[in-house]
């Protein structure tokens, strides 16, 4: 167990992140804690641009952050009624000797009071037509709910770079689209998925799954790289490949399966060609799952 001493410090209140790190220093990685090696890619992300920053002669984007803070809030405007909010899991001392020897400087953990005093926030930042698509359908207000608290985390943290994961597809593209709309000054970097072995994206969620879920779970990777090596014959032919992976697991129970583009994630035209995105949504034993993959459709032979 890491020592104490090696731990990142841990913040709770907002005043008091505000006079630790000033504007425009913090490199900041948002998260609802449970963290696992998917986090730990983004906290070595945010700690790699620090010391880039510190190098001199680097040629990093300005301003350069010269402090690693992570987040941990579970922001309960971004559960619906019949969702796992009351189990999503939450260890504290697990997660801070997880982020021992990255280079955290500090965990911000405030409270839910401390984040929406006076009971849930009233002013919202809506995520529009998008916001009710893929995720949005099935989770109703969720991404309401999530770009509130990170506009809130933003505005709190004030930093130089903010960093989230490109498994949560959608909700990178909101955040990337609200702070450019809001002109939020805070640039936001998009981190490759972590895997595992074989395959399955890494996420809180799969610790619920029991052994036999576990290895039924990687037909979603299985599905997505399915729909990649069909790319070349078109939009129907992604689908079929990756539903005929999907149907020989009896354990998954997809909620959705649609193809993007990149640009607007609005589904693409029968006809597109070039770069797409394959979601992928579904139940697997307790656990809702969500994965994607980058695609080319109709590329030339």
């Amino acid at each position: 167990m890491p020592a104490a001493s090696d731990r990142p410090e841990v913040i709770t209140s907002i005043a008091a992140l505000r006079e630790r790190f000033p504007a425009g220093t913090v490199a900041l990685v948002p998260t609802m804690g449970a963290l696992h090696e998917g986090h730990l890619a983004l906290v070595d992300r945010a700690a790699a641009l620090v010391r880039a920053g510190a190098t001199p002669g680097s040629t990093t984007p300005t301003p350069a952050p010269s402090a690693v803070v992570v987040s941990i809030f579970v922001n309960p405007l971004q559960f619906g009624p019949n969702e796992d909010l009351a189990r999503y899991p939450r260890d504290l001392d697990a997660d801070l000797d997880l982020l021992a020897g990255h280079g955290v400087t500090a965990v911000f953990h405030p409270d839910v009071d401390e984040m929406y005093p006076g009971g849930p926030s009233q002013t919202r930042v809506t995520a529009g037509d998008v916001g009710a698509l893929w995720e949005g359908r099935s989770r109703p207000g969720h991404f309401d709910g999530m770009l509130t608290v990170v506009a809130k985390l933003l505005g709190i943290a004030r930093p130089a770079v903010a960093l989230f994961g490109q498994k949560d597809a959608q909700q990178l593209f909101l955040v990337q689209r609200m702070v450019r709309e809001l002109d939020i000054a805070t640039r936001i970097e998009g981190v490759t998925t972590v895997r595992a072995g074989d395959g399955l994206a890494l996420s809180s969620r799969n610790r619920y799954l029991d052994p036999n879920e576990r290895i039924a779970a990687r037909a979603l990777s299985a599905a997505l790289e399915a729909a990649g090596s069909a790319g070349d014959r078109g939009i129907d032919a992604v689908i079929a490949a990756a539903q005929s992976v999907l149907m020989g697991e009896e354990l998954v129970e997809l909620d959705y399966l649609g193809i993007v583009d990149p640009a607007t994630f609005r589904p693409v035209a029968d006809d597109f060609r070039g770069p797409a995105r394959v979601l992928i949504a579904a139940k697997v034993g307790p656990a809702r799952l969500i994965d994607n993959a980058d695609i080319y459709l109709n590329r030339a032979a």
